[in-house]
């Protein structure tokens, strides 16, 4: 089995594992005893930084996910200590979707200070880690969000904040409203950043570099699409699925995610794990979640920290997805 890298998360001196793994499949796809399975093989590869979110669940399971990690904690081990624990607010939480109850949602000092409290009952733990803003709040200026965010903080209830699917200018007001009042402010962002799905490159990581926050990319394999679902296609002799079969009846698309099958066969590489060591060696990344289903994709994916691209290899994939280029020369002369 790979050996497991550790890296610093963004500017802090907290040290994280190079994957991340991801938690939302735990409870509407996998079961309790399985994710049990998952977290603990996870734990054993060297994998310390686990992600969830409080509306993982979804529906009127909103927060079965949290549960299941409290549980998996429960049962000792020193599971909780060896775990850098991060989890999300922002989503109404109240199960009538129809009739959210106002205050339930957002960056509110009273809904962050609700939304705390929940997660922690939740998976019975009295900190987290790292929490994070899922979504940005136009509606409650940072001033607010600092204080609450101080106040958890002066309680030990949580430990380091970060940000989720933030763009780079609000990540600046973020970080220079938390330097006027003297807080260390987001220590990370985490965005949706692939092979396939590079604007991040044009402000949100160049942004998260210069404030020192460590990026977390979200959905590596863009839903699938880069973990050789063309050969699974033709494997399986039946047509994809979800979202990836949606994105392939664009004939340009699926013609770029061809050529990048063809690529990696002729390497004798496998898709899934090209896409998340390309991600490795992308400036400013921490690491990538993983949402493994089953024990053998976790394997799959922890092959990918000690898979060394050449650069030759490096530049024929940026010549079947190149990126948008920094910005403003992305979108400027």
């Amino acid at each position: 089995m790979a050996a497991m890298e550790y890296t610093q998360l963004g500017r802090t001196g907290l040290k994280v594992s190079r994957l991340v793994l991801g938690t939302m499949n735990f409870g509407p796809q996998t079961d309790e005893a399985g994710s049990h399975a998952i977290m603990d093989a996870a734990l054993g590869a060297g994998i310390n930084l686990f992600d969830t979110a409080n509306a993982y669940g979804w529906g009127e399971n909103k927060g079965r996910t949290e549960k299941i990690i409290g549980s998996w904690f429960a049962k000792g081990g020193e599971r909780r200590d060896k775990v850098v624990l991060a989890t999300k607010v922002y989503a109404n939480m109240t199960t009538d979707d129809s009739e959210p109850w106002p205050n339930h949602d957002r960056l509110s000092a009273v809904n962050i200070r609700r939304a705390v409290e929940a997660s922690l009952k939740r998976l019975g733990t009295d900190y987290i880690d790292l929490y994070q803003f899922h979504h940005i709040d136009r509606r409650t200026p940072f001033e607010e969000i600092w204080q609450a965010i101080d106040v958890l903080i002066q309680q030990g209830k949580i430990l380091y904040a970060g940000s989720s699917n933030f763009p780079g200018y609000k990540i600046a007001q973020a970080n220079e409203t938390a330097a006027r009042r003297g807080m260390v402010g987001l220590v990370s962002e985490q965005c949706l950043y692939n092979l396939a799905e590079r604007r991040a490159e044009m402000e949100v990581v160049p942004a998260a570099i210069d404030y020192g926050l460590g990026v977390i990319p979200w959905s590596p394999l863009h839903g699938g699409l880069l973990g050789g679902v063309i050969k699974k296609e033709a494997e399986a002799k039946r047509r994809a699925s979800g979202r990836s079969a949606e994105t392939l009846q664009n004939a340009a698309v699926r013609a770029q995610v061809q050529a990048y099958e063809d690529l990696l066969d002729k390497h004798g590489l496998e898709p899934g794990e090209v896409a998340l060591a390309w991600l490795l060696t992308r400036p400013g990344v921490t690491g990538p979640i993983i949402g493994p289903r089953t024990p053998e994709q976790l394997d799959s994916a922890l092959r990918a920290v000690e898979l060394g691209l050449p650069e030759e290899l490096l530049t024929e994939l940026d010549e079947i997805f190149p990126g948008p280029g920094p910005s403003p020369e992305a979108f400027a002369w």
